[in-house]
């Protein structure tokens, strides 16, 4: 599959008129009072015309063409500059020898030389597919409209590295980037990413402020996964037909997770007792999501013992929309929604924060799971 070719005939068609969009995309979908948004069942009807049929691919293969649709869908991001950089990782959980983790910093031209905030992302991909290669879009986004620094780190993956190897490679990632925040310019340092790299991102805060240690300021999570093992609600209502599919996050989970492992306490904080040490956080989730549910119950179990989180569902859209931002207005809004909270969380947990927080300037905190169209609010 030529990706380059694809989006530009999937942007071609996105720009055509409403009537013409349905036309190809198919009846209005509608389920759970909502209401896919036309461009993403259109895209995703497409992309499954486009998809060679019969059996799944190899693994290597489909990390492949992960990497190639990531880039090959993606919209230009400009005045980022990029760097390699290595992390070393200590002996810990499930290495039992000194490594490396490879990096890449994003860093937006006009914060060059200067101090500002951090954000250490990890990608998804099921704790088995993605890469550095495949986040590398999402972070050059986020680190131009948030003007911040943003690290993404490549973990060890499933089924080559079970758990606990992936989640043990963003603990030591994080401590580092705690640990020598001067060396890399970090005023506060947030912690994310999408998927199970929201999960990784989620349980390596929590397990540093669990421990007593310093963990990140602020938490980033997009439609993130956070209750293996489940079945019911969003996972029964968006088993099929909207990208990720639940037989899908099974098949990831069971790479993921070793035989005999309880599902819930490695992917989980909805049964952790003392979430009250997490630090203040920005949920997504999509509507059309099999992880829909699991992501809002961790808004709720957060807000519970009073951590200020902002929410956000984005009703129209499916999992893993931060791919579909170069292509799709909803989508797009979407990811530059997170850029905003990443910059407001930044600003409320870095050096100016008591500051800002007294003047009322901005709120970490919203009542509820707030649902969002197209724009933004």
């Amino acid at each position: 599959m030529k990706f380059p070719i694809l989006r530009r005939v999937l942007r071609g068609l996105v720009g055509l008129p409403r009537p013409v969009k349905r036309a190809i995309a198919g009846r209005r979908v509608e389920l759970d009072g909502q209401v896919l948004d036309l461009d993403v069942q259109m895209v995703i009807k497409l992309i499954s015309l486009a998809a060679n049929p019969g059996e799944e691919p190899p693994l290597s293969d489909q990390r492949r063409l992960t990497d190639e649709a990531a880039t090959g869908l993606a919209e230009v991001t400009r005045g980022v500059v990029s760097r390699s950089l290595t992390i070393p990782v200590p002996v810990g959980p499930s290495r039992d020898a000194p490594g490396t983790l490879d990096a890449r910093l994003y860093e937006p031209v006009d914060v060059s030389g200067s101090t500002a905030g951090l954000l250490v992302f990890f990608h998804g991909g099921g704790f088995a597919l993605g890469s550095i290669v495949s986040g590398d879009p999402l972070c050059r986004a986020l680190a131009q409209q948030a003007g911040a620094r943003v690290l993404s780190v490549e973990y060890r993956l499933a089924p080559e590295h079970p758990f606990p190897a992936g989640l043990a490679d963003a603990v030591a990632a994080l401590r580092y980037v705690l640990d020598h925040r001067t060396d890399l310019r970090a005023g506060a340092v947030a912690v994310g990413g999408d998927s199970a790299g929201a999960n990784l991102a989620l349980t390596a805060a929590h397990q540093l402020a669990r421990r007593g240690e310093t963990t990140a300021e602020f938490v980033l999570a997009l439609y993130p996964v956070t209750d293996a093992g489940r079945s019911g609600g969003s996972r029964e209502l968006f088993a099929d037909g909207f990208g990720l599919r639940t037989q899908d996050v099974e098949w990831f989970e069971g790479l993921y997770l070793p035989e005999g492992l309880d599902p819930i306490r490695p992917t989980a904080l909805l049964d952790a007792h003392d979430l009250d040490v997490m630090p203040p956080a920005y949920v997504a989730t999509a509507g059309f999501d099999p992880l829909r549910d699991e992501g809002e119950e961790l808004v709720t179990a957060l807000r519970r013992v009073g951590v200020p989180v902002v929410a956000r569902r984005f009703p129209g859209l499916v999992h893993g929309y931060a791919g579909f931002a170069g292509l799709i207005p909803a989508a797009r809004d979407a990811v530059l929604d997170a850029a905003s909270a990443l910059r407001a969380g930044i600003a409320l947990t870095g050096p100016h924060a008591a500051s800002e927080a007294a003047s009322g300037a901005m709120a970490l905190d919203t009542p509820g799971v707030e649902e969002h169209g197209a724009g933004i609010s």
